[in-house]
C-alpha cells in the first residue's frame, strides 16, 4: 500500500493526522525542541548534501539547477530512499521541514522523487 505523503512546517503543531513524521532538513530547525517536534525519523540521506544546501541558499534563483543537482543526489541513493519509504508501515507519512517555500524548496523535489519511485 502506497502511503499518503503530506508536508508540514515544523513550526505548525503536530497532530494525530500527521501519522509518521519525518524531518527532511539537514539541520535541526532553530527554536524547536525535539520533544515539541515529535519527529519519528530524521534520515539525513533524504536531504540535500551540505554543499548543495549552502550553494542553493546563497542564490535561490538557481532553483532549476538545484532541482537537477538534488535529483541526481537522490538518484544515487534511489534504492535506499525507496526501501526507507517502504519500511514505514503507516498509511500517512508527513514530511516535516522548516522551509518557508514548500513549492520551490527541496521538499517538492523529494516528493516528486518518492512518487516517481513508487510507480
Amino acid at each position: 500500500m502506497k502511503p499518503d505523503i503530506r508536508v508540514k512546517r515544523i513550526y505548525d503543531d503536530p497532530s494525530a493526522e500527521d501519522g509518521y513524521r519525518i524531518l527532511v532538513d539537514r539541520l535541526w530547525p532553530r527554536g524547536v525542541s525535539k520533544e515539541k517536534a515529535r519527529i519519528d525519523l530524521w534520515p539525513k540521506e533524504l536531504t540535500p548534501s551540505n554543499d548543495l544546501r549552502k550553494w542553493f541558499h546563497v542564490d535561490p534563483t538557481r532553483h532549476a539547477e538545484f532541482v537537477v543537482r538534488y535529483t541526481s543526489e537522490l538518484d544515487a541513493r534511489g534504492q535506499e530512499v525507496k526501501e526507507l519509504i517502504e519500511s514505514i508501515e503507516q498509511p500517512v507519512i508527513t514530511l516535516v521541514t522548516a522551509t518557508k517555500d514548500l513549492e520551490k524548496g527541496h521538499v517538492a523535489v523529494l516528493i516528486a522523487f518518492i512518487n516517481a519511485q513508487s510507480h
